[in-house]
């Protein structure tokens, strides 16, 4: 498990472009038959992302959970959020089994014991994408297929940032300890996924972005609003973000992008919001 720990906002300022890489961009995570974990300092969230191909894979394999988490198995105190964002697959949650179908999202409680990731065909495979948050209680595993999700749309094709926003694992959906995730999926011609940008100091944030055109990429955009830096993204990476950065990107297309928050709270609106024109 790559390990990636906490990085303040004044050193931050100092970063090259690969330091801020290695801090903060998660690449390769669908490696076949593998399970590819990032663990963040920030709120202790992890990111993870599963392939398989020719074979059922353990949601811990290749993972040392007792050093890692102090547990006995990886969910005993964690939740977890996982889309699917290739081809059809399945997931079996302590002997329960879930069809899992392209951007299908399915919630995991806390006190799940054994979570197994298949694919329906080892050549179009499924592509699990997954974020864990600690936890404190059990709630409901719950499946949320794409048509269910529930459906903001918004902004404007005038100043390119039209989209709708999916919301899965939301407290307008579900109850939750801490973890939020849903899918934004930008419309053709849009490039912005938030404008004005904003930070939200109670909350960390992890984008994952995919359906990225070949030979297009997404600028991330990071840093304080008055000491703004980027990283160039390209198709199913993720980065995380922590509260003290902003929290927008650009792309040289349109796209769609998967984010997870945890962290103090839940409320959407707990956000301060920074003037376009004070971005420096």
């Amino acid at each position: 498990m790559d390990i990636r720990y906490s990085a303040n906002q004044r050193d931050f300022k100092r970063y090259t472009t690969q330091e801020t890489r290695d801090e903060f961009l998660i690449e390769n995570l669908y490696v076949a038959n593998e399970i590819v974990a990032v663990y963040s300092h920030v709120d202790r969230m992890v990111t993870l992302g599963c392939m398989p191909t020719t074979e059922e894979v353990s949601i811990d394999k290749g993972i040392d959970v007792w050093a890692n988490f102090g547990t006995s198995y990886f969910l005993e105190r964690r939740e977890i959020g996982i889309f699917n964002i290739g081809g059809n697959g399945t997931i079996k949650v302590d002997g329960t089994e879930y069809k899992m179908g392209y951007k299908d999202c399915i919630y995991i409680t806390m006190g799940t014991k054994e979570v197994l990731f298949s694919s329906d065909d080892a050549s179009a495979p499924a592509k699990y994408y997954m974020v864990s948050a600690p936890a404190h209680k059990p709630c409901k595993t719950t499946f949320i297929s794409i048509k269910d999700a529930a459906k903001r749309n918004v902004g404007d094709a005038s100043t390119a940032n039209k989209r709708v926003i999916n919301q899965f694992i939301h407290p307008d959906v579900l109850e939750t300890c801490q973890l939020s995730m849903g899918m934004t999926v930008l419309e053709e011609g849009s490039v912005w996924n938030t404008m004005p940008c904003h930070t939200h100091e109670r909350r960390m944030e992890i984008y994952m972005y995919f359906e990225v055109p070949e030979d297009n990429v997404v600028f991330h955009m990071m840093g304080e609003g008055k000491e703004t830096r980027h990283i160039v993204m390209q198709n199913e990476q993720a980065v995380i973000s922590p509260s003290w950065s902003i929290h927008s990107g650009c792309g040289t297309s349109n796209y769609t992008f998967i984010w997870a928050m945890g962290g103090e709270n839940q409320a959407f609106d707990d956000m301060d919001n920074i003037p376009t024109t004070e971005l420096r």
